[in-house]
């Protein structure tokens, strides 16, 4: 919860004011009461009740200082909604390492599993394109809100050459960045980038990042695999195993470069999790809504309560 008028908060300092206030009153009704009956006959001529009756009316006027001076701070509290206008670009690795099997069926496999799990959990609102890329990078299917083509266009994606992040980042960007909404208003952008790591190909990729992040687009990395993936190479007419760890530094610098967040993971689950959970973050945004009335109406309903109490006990409002 925040405010939107803050410096009204100063004005709690009444509160615990009103308190040491009350404290003292009692205990100077207690002295003079003390001072005009022998204690023998005390408890007949100044007995203590109505005990806790006579603090509970205070209790709900000071309850309802607080929520009032809450009130005039004008709260708000932020929720989660879906965006009206958004667009994603999910750019995937299609390079020879991503054929490996360390993450079941293959990192491959998972990524496209994960960029399932995206499209089904983001807003239909949001366009959503797809781009591969070895060591060039190439537009599958352009920003759609249509997510069927996007869907049907991952069973095309097939392992294959180098690794050509930066180039995939430039080209994700430049086309997120020519996106045009209502009144041609710059569309609310940014990019899924799955990778093993190690660009070995095109661009600068931390030169592109930077690029993204100037254009507000930010790039959210996801390294997929394991220190001990493995590919199979032919060397000469026999295939040898060629070890393909994964590298996620590269992967993290990108997203910083850019103002977005990077991701890890080791298996398929993981990643359709993360998937899961950009899809929920890039759908929706933070809105904050005023609730000054819920507490003026405490407040009130505390005032009220506190003087009926008073009148009903003791017959008067204080």
């Amino acid at each position: 919860m925040s405010f939107a008028v803050p410096v009204v908060l100063i004005a709690l300092i009444a509160v615990p004011l009103l308190i040491w206030w009350y404290i003292g009153y009692q205990a100077q009704r207690k002295r003079a009461a003390a001072a005009f009956v022998q204690p023998k006959l005390a408890e007949s001529v100044a007995p203590e009740r109505p005990g806790w009756r006579r603090h509970a009316p205070m209790v709900a006027f000071a309850l309802a200082l607080i929520a009032l001076i809450l009130a005039a701070a004008r709260p708000q509290s932020s929720a989660a909604v879906p965006v009206n206008e958004g667009a994603v670009m999910l750019a995937n690795d299609v390079s020879s390492s991503m054929a490996s099997t360390d993450v079941k069926p293959s990192r491959l496999g998972a990524a496209l599993n994960a960029d399932r799990a995206f499209l089904a959990h983001i807003p239909s609102t949001v366009r959503v394109g797809l781009i591969e890329f070895t060591v060039a990078a190439t537009v599958v299917q352009s920003p759609t809100t249509d997510h069927r083509l996007v869907a049907n266009a991952l069973g095309n994606l097939r392992a294959y050459g180098h690794t050509a992040i930066g180039t995939a980042v430039q080209l994700a960007a430049r086309i997120l960045s020519d996106l045009r909404g209502p009144q041609s208003k710059h569309v609310p952008s940014a990019i899924v980038l799955l990778s093993d790591g190690g660009s070995d190909a095109g661009v600068d990729p931390y030169a592109a990042a930077r690029a993204a992040g100037a254009e507000h687009i930010p790039v959210y990395t996801v390294a997929l695999g394991t220190a001990h993936g493995t590919i199979e190479v032919y060397h000469g007419k026999h295939e040898v195993p060629v070890p393909v760890p994964l590298d996620p530094t590269e992967l993290r610098q990108i997203a910083v470069q850019s103002k977005g967040r990077s991701f890890t993971a080791g298996d398929a689950a993981a990643v359709s999790a993360v998937y899961q959970h950009l899809a929920e973050q890039l759908g929706h945004k933070r809105v904050k809504r005023e609730i000054t009335a819920s507490f003026a109406g405490a407040g009130l309903v505390l005032l009220v309560l506190g003087s009926v109490l008073s009148l009903r006990w003791f017959g008067r409002l204080v």
